[in-house]
């Protein structure tokens, strides 16, 4: 199983949704790094069920116990350790599942894969209960690139019928990606808010669930950071973005939409801005060749709907072999875009700060 990304920073995430516990163990931090536990918290408080009026209502806390590789405050160069146990499981809402596949989740091709002897349990090993680890993992990171002078935050770009402003050269600057990282609906646009909850409102409704568009920018990245062909700025970062529960597409700088642009309307000239090469736009989102340019890197990244809606649906008996019905119990989110927006910030983070291990 592969459960582990990361070069010279590596990252390893176990556990599964329902059972004793969640974890991720980390290696190749540095001796003596000084951890900010209460900036963690913060990040794991923004991915946490509950925090916004739209997610899922399981109560987990998401406390954490670091096991090991950490001392009186700073890491010890070991390989670190961290624990969340799980408070809020409920099994008995799934194992009825077991041969009756949920639509759109992982239960068919994980039952194919292990042959039926994988944790069902709120989608075991599949659930994004793991991703809370991988925010504490991602918040590290954060603090590794930050004495580096760079920023990381998203906003919702996109949820259903609903737009908000892109990152542009206006509102691209540190104040602004600080003041998104406060927010439990992350807009540029302000007065979009009520309409968003209406929205939102309307859709849990009707038993329903939408999906969304989340857009991240990175503020600070030198020039010269990454690889050409596979090992590139690009494809790294898409490895890890495509690991998160959910998400069905990623793109950089103008995406898909350079489909529509001639050559004369997407590329970006350079200048001189004092000693540094600028670009007069950003098409390329802040990579070229695989390789940073020095400008804003911009990416979105797309969340299908939530899977688990409360409408009985189509589905087959793996028994019997016959057609079944199915309605979902349980306690789920309506959006899983809002509470993977931290958990794509922190898959992110991971990536570049391996990225810049690498050159130590």
């Amino acid at each position: 199983m592969s459960s582990k990304t990361g070069k010279n920073l590596k990252l390893s995430l176990f556990g599964e949704s329902h059972g004793a516990s969640v974890g991720c163990l980390i290696e190749g931090l540095p001796p003596g790094l000084a951890l900010d536990l209460n900036r963690i918290e913060k990040v794991l408080e923004r991915r946490r069920p509950g925090y916004a009026t739209f997610t899922s209502a399981r109560k987990e806390t998401d406390e954490f116990s670091i096991i090991s590789g950490f001392h009186q405050g700073k890491t010890t160069g070991t390989p670190l350790l961290a624990i969340f146990p799980n408070q809020d499981a409920n099994p008995q809402d799934y194992e009825k599942l077991r041969y009756t596949p949920r639509p759109s989740h992982a239960d068919y091709s994980a039952f194919v894969r292990y042959k039926n002897f994988h944790d069902i349990r709120g989608g075991g090993h599949f659930s994004a209960r793991l991703t809370a680890p991988w925010c504490l993992a991602g918040a590290i990171a954060e603090q590794v690139l930050a004495k580096e002078g760079i920023i990381i935050a998203a906003h919702l770009k996109q949820i259903g019928r609903i737009e908000d402003l892109s990152f542009s050269e206006e509102n691209l600057n540190p104040q602004v990606l600080s003041k998104l990282k406060t927010e439990k609906l992350p807009l540029l646009k302000e007065d979009l808010r009520e309409e968003l909850i209406a929205y939102l409102n309307k859709i849990s409704a009707s038993n329903d669930s939408i999906g969304g568009i989340v857009e991240l920018a990175v503020l600070g990245l030198e020039p010269g950071l990454g690889n050409p062909i596979f090992d590139n700025i690009e494809s790294r970062l898409a490895y890890d973005l495509f690991a998160i529960p959910g998400i069905k597409g990623v793109e950089f700088g103008s995406g898909f939409q350079v489909a529509q642009l001639k050559g004369s309307q997407h590329n970006d000239p350079w200048f001189f801005q004092g000693d540094k090469v600028k670009s007069r736009t950003n098409h390329h989102g802040g990579v070229l060749g695989g390789i940073t340019t020095g400008m804003p890197l911009v990416l979105r990244v797309a969340f299908k709907p939530t899977s688990s809606i409360a409408q009985k649906q189509e589905t087959v008996n793996l028994k019997d072999k016959t057609s079944a019905q199915l309605l979902i119990a349980g306690r789920h989110d309506p959006c899983i875009a809002i509470r993977g927006l931290p958990v794509v910030e922190a898959a992110v983070a991971w990536a570049l700060a391996d990225f810049y291990s690498s050159k130590q």
